[in-house]
């Protein structure tokens, strides 16, 4: 059996989907037609993190590890350019598993709590007391677009 804890945020971002401008799948001119979706707009972005804990005693604090969260995103409005739901999981839980190695997760992210996605994340790395050591979101997206230069 696995248990997890599960806490949630929601943080203002702006972004776009460029395809959407040109490809006659999103761009079809009648009632699906999602063109709009090509120039920045703004959502509040809702999110879910569930992440896995191996005893039931506040293994993981819910209100310290959803400040912790919290805090990533601190620094205004998040500025996301082409990032869709999926890709800001999947960013945000680089971030959880360094901080919070060895532990599945579980993540959702949805535009204005409609539309949205889950991923399950299976556990990497080694279980430490390891601090990941980003304070906001920008430090985060610093730091994971110098390690992909790399």
């Amino acid at each position: 059996m696995k248990k997890y804890i599960w806490v949630t945020f929601k943080k203002e971002g702006i972004h776009k989907y460029p395809a959407a401008l040109e490809d006659p799948k999103l761009a079809t001119g009648d009632e699906y037609d999602v063109s709009f979706l090509g120039y920045p707009h703004r959502h509040i972005f809702h999110f879910k993190v569930y992440i896995e804990v191996f005893h039931d005693d506040r293994d993981i604090e819910f209100i310290q590890f959803k400040r912790w969260l919290e805090n990533l995103y601190k620094d205004g409005t998040m500025k996301l350019d082409y990032k869709s739901c999926e890709m800001m999981a999947e960013e945000l839980n680089g971030i959880v598993q360094q901080k919070y190695p060895g532990r599945s997760t579980i993540l959702e992210v949805s535009e204005d709590g409609e539309n949205g996605t889950t991923i399950l994340f299976p556990a990497s790395g080694t279980k430490t007391e390891k601090d990941a050591g980003f304070g906001t979101y920008e430090e985060m997206i610093s730091q994971s677009n110098n390690a992909g230069a790399n």
